[in-house]
């Protein structure tokens, strides 16, 4: 087995690995939005008048019109199916189960050190990969600020460690191609129990530690994940419909660069957004040149994902020696491991 992103260099403050709560993250932008966003509603389909007005319909019969119709619905997309049909997003075969577990005193002494620098990936023979990451969050001020209903009000989070965001935590993920799994069953269909005693069957023979990670994981904080890409397309046109992260480009987790690629569109998109405002260009040109960019390095960022998956879950023991003498390269010259995280987080 192999661990990836080991490091004796002190962490650089600016360009070394940063832990970010997802569920703080989504606080922190829905802050201040007040009653210009509604919750509760379910999109079923759009239709565009001839003025050009696009209106997006919802389940409950409500509805809302406006001069632009933003897909920031997933990968799952409904806004997507219906205006780019063509848009195929594939199950790539590969499964995921993740786990997530404090950082108490015991978990600590189960990970080694260089792990409180960043990441990890364990390349391990059979096709079975698992990826490691340690969340600190520091002393952050009191009392985060939770989810606000239509009506102003907080909304509480389901109990459970998924989805607590106040407390450091270990988090685990084992990956291998569906077959390896040996289940008639799809892993969406399994409980968390089992899908703990299934990974740490295919892991009988790792470390001590790496098996005591997982089986100190609660079942209530493991989840299976069906691995899905979407597939590049050509631009299609522009009109006053257009998409943002895994709407259009879906891709596996496998460089970690999902969520970053979806703030770039977001970041990108409002660039244009506030040019068309201010007269500077056409909604309809602010958004082709927003999609022109998007599909460019969005697809990129898909193929090298799907690339970095093919290599993590690959039993083909010359391949996987050849990605261990890579990163053992890289390992070993710190220039290049910074280069190559520093170009993987820009993608």
């Amino acid at each position: 087995m192999l661990s990836v992103g080991d490091t004796s260099e002190a962490p650089d403050p600016i360009d070394s690995h940063k832990s970010v709560s997802r569920i703080t993250l989504r606080q922190v932008l829905l802050a201040g939005l007040g009653d210009r966003l509604r919750f509760g509603k379910k999109f079923t389909h759009y239709e565009v008048a001839d003025d050009g007005r696009v209106t997006a319909f919802f389940e409950d019969g409500s509805s809302a019109a406006g001069d632009l119709l933003v897909a920031a619905d997933g990968v799952h997309s409904r806004v997507r199916r219906q205006f780019l049909p063509h848009a195929d997003v594939i199950d790539t075969g590969v499964r995921a189960v993740m786990g997530k577990l404090p950082l108490t005193e015991e978990t600590r002494s189960l990970l080694p050190p260089r792990l409180f620098d960043g990441p990890a990936s364990i390349l391990a023979p059979n096709g079975h990969c698992m990826f490691l990451a340690v969340h600190e969050f520091g002393d952050g001020p009191e009392g985060l600020p939770g989810f606000a209903g239509e009506d102003g009000n907080p909304v509480a989070l389901p109990p459970g460690l998924l989805h607590d965001n106040t407390a450091d935590f270990a988090m685990w993920g084992f990956s291998a191609r569906r077959e390896k799994f040996g289940l008639p069953a799809e892993l969406k269909d399994l409980d968390g129990t089992i899908l703990r005693r299934v990974v740490l069957e295919m892991i009988a023979d790792w470390h001590p530690n790496l098996k005591r990670l997982v089986h100190f994981t609660d079942p209530s904080a493991i989840t299976p994940v069906t691995i899905r890409s979407s597939v590049p397309i050509a631009h299609w046109g522009t009109k006053n419909i257009t998409l943002i992260g895994d709407a259009i480009h879906s891709m596996t987790p496998f460089r970690g660069i999902g969520a970053n690629t979806a703030l770039k569109d977001a970041a990108l998109l409002c660039r244009n957004l506030v040019a068309a405002q201010r007269g500077e260009k056409s909604l309809l040109q602010a958004v082709h040149d927003y999609e022109v960019e998007m599909i460019r390095y969005g697809f990129e960022a898909v193929k090298n994902s799907l690339r970095a998956m093919n290599q993590a879950v690959s039993d083909n023991a010359f391949a996987l020696a050849t990605v261990k003498t890579l990163f053992r390269l890289v390992n070993a010259i710190p220039p290049l491991k910074r280069r190559m995280f520093k170009d993987q987080g820009n993608k």
